[in-house]
């Protein structure tokens, strides 16, 4: 197991430093000038040729390159042009409002899918089945931002009640309160991302259903909720993990629409923000911070199989 950690964490550098490029170059093609922008808003300087060497753009791409990767590696993230506040402040801040709402929206799909796959599977071709599998395919067509935007309307309309958008609620405040701002995103979040879930544990379990050792417990007479719960669903659940964690990225992503729909000061919206007003620093450390945490997860995950699965050993 220590080997196997050593040589995954060894194969994050390369794949770090192409996602570094990636990010710096992808920033950099973003339409509009920050300079341009800023000038025209705020007097940070006499002209144009000022700002951009205060603000270090008049150098070379790849001397700019160099400059950001050697403070990253000091734990520099950056400092934002507009605000002035560094990006370690701004993440510290944010981070825990979007760890929590994917938390939750994991959660909900969790709740979702599992029985629906579950009952699936087990009652096969039957009308439970046939109507498992058709809310699957709801799920996989309704857009989140779009679901998102009918809890906002219908309670509003037909019960005079709107969430209060915008007035964020501390924990500390008012835990309740402020849980109760991450339900509706979060149902909305989760309810989209279900359906891929749900098809997977339908299909683990009627693959796993088919396996001798099943029909073995059948037939000592073990409980139905045993042979169910215990061998059946935790010998499909490594594939429904590693769904779970190709969908990490729809996660994060879908907390950008979900945050700026309801008002949720996490980092979606704040990506949200800054990629509007061009502020590079904050742009690259976001991308790169939501990279980090995609592969860390899908490091964990790869992990976790050798303890849901005992025959899986790590070399």
């Amino acid at each position: 197991m220590h080997r196997y950690l050593a040589k995954r964490l060894l194969l994050l550098i390369p794949t770090l430093f192409l996602v570094t490029v990636f990010v710096f170059s992808m920033v950099r093609l973003i339409p509009g000038d920050v300079v341009q922008m800023m000038l025209e808003q705020y007097q940070y300087a006499k002209d144009v040729a000022e700002l951009r060497h205060k603000l270090g753009l008049d150098q070379p791409i790849y001397l700019q390159y160099v400059t950001w990767i050697g403070k990253l590696l000091q734990g520099d993230f950056g400092v934002s042009l507009w605000t002035k506040r560094t990006a370690v402040e701004e993440l510290a801040t944010r981070f825990p409002v979007t760890l929590e709402l994917s938390f939750l929206s994991i959660l909900f799909s969790l709740l979702i899918s599992l029985p629906t796959g579950v009952v699936a599977a087990v009652r096969q071709d039957t009308f439970l089945d046939y109507l498992c599998r058709s809310l699957t395919i709801v799920a996989l067509s309704i857009p989140g931002f779009w679901l998102a935007t009918l809890m906002l309307v219908f309670p509003s309309y037909w019960f005079h009640w709107a969430p209060a958008i915008g007035d964020f609620t501390p924990f500390r405040a008012d835990p309740l309160g402020h849980l109760a701002q991450f339900i509706l995103p979060g149902i909305a979040l989760g309810l989209s991302q279900s359906g891929v879930i749900m098809r997977m544990t339908r299909s683990m379990m009627l693959e796993v259903l088919r396996q001798d050792f099943i029909r073995t417990a059948w037939a000592k007479g073990l409980p139905a909720q045993l042979v169910i719960c215990k061998h059946t669903l935790k010998n499909a659940m490594i594939p429904i993990i590693d769904v779970i964690g190709i969908q990490m990225p729809f996660y994060f992503g879908g907390s950008i629409i979900m945050e700026h729909i309801f008002g949720l000061p996490g980092m979606g919206s704040f990506a949200f923000e800054v990629i509007s007003r061009r502020d590079y620093p904050m742009i690259q450390a976001v991308t790169l911070f939501v990279a980090l945490l995609i592969v860390l997860t899908n490091l964990l995950i790869d992990v976790s199989y050798g303890y849901l699965d005992p025959r899986i050993r790590h070399q």
